[in-house]
């Protein structure tokens, strides 16, 4: 059976979308999906199941939303694809030298044409982007906590809700497959 991650956004950060590993994967195994493991408190999930990752999106959507009152985007992978997002980062230096400030943002969609240069033009920073496909690949040089490239204005300029993992955590999710 392919083997998936599900990457929930906003959970775990600060007193609101709170929920444990333990209840994530037994919610999980209660929609059907095997073989549930959890990564760290941020909402990472891998599992097993024969359906598409658009169809997993929407059952783990609604399933967080009756059985936990959660309204949050959930972006599904397959292993295959998660490895592809891997191998194609074209940040391979920043990767090496300094990976907790690389950050990998799958997209729920491809952004429309010319989005990217929107999104390009409004940072303020040194911060760097490249659009891969579906993949959004984020440099925070100088940090992550005080940029103005906030997720809230990517997707506004991209037009695409998204959900970012450094690279240090996107390296864990790949070895659990």
């Amino acid at each position: 059976m392919p083997s998936h991650v599900a990457l929930l956004r906003a959970v775990n950060l600060g007193p609101h979308n709170k929920i444990s590993m333990a209840g994530l994967k037994a919610l999980a195994e209660g929609a059907g999906l095997s073989e549930a493991r959890t990564l760290l408190q941020s909402g990472n999930l891998v599992f097993q199941s024969k359906k598409t990752s658009a169809a997993l999106e929407k059952l783990l959507e609604g399933t967080l939303a009756k059985e936990l009152a959660l309204k949050t985007p959930v972006v599904v992978r397959t292993a295959a694809e998660w490895q592809a997002a891997i191998d194609a980062n074209p940040f391979t230096a920043e990767a090496r030298k300094d990976p907790g400030h690389l950050v990998l943002m799958p997209l729920k969609a491809v952004p429309a044409k010319g989005t990217l240069a929107t999104l390009e033009a409004a940072i303020v920073g040194r911060e760097r982007v490249k659009l891969v496909g579906q993949n959004l690949y984020l440099v925070y040089p100088d940090g992550i906590g005080e940029s103005k490239l906030t997720i809230t204005v990517i997707e506004k300029k991209l037009g695409v809700t998204g959900t970012g993992r450094n690279w240090n955590t996107s390296q864990k999710i790949a070895a659990l497959f």
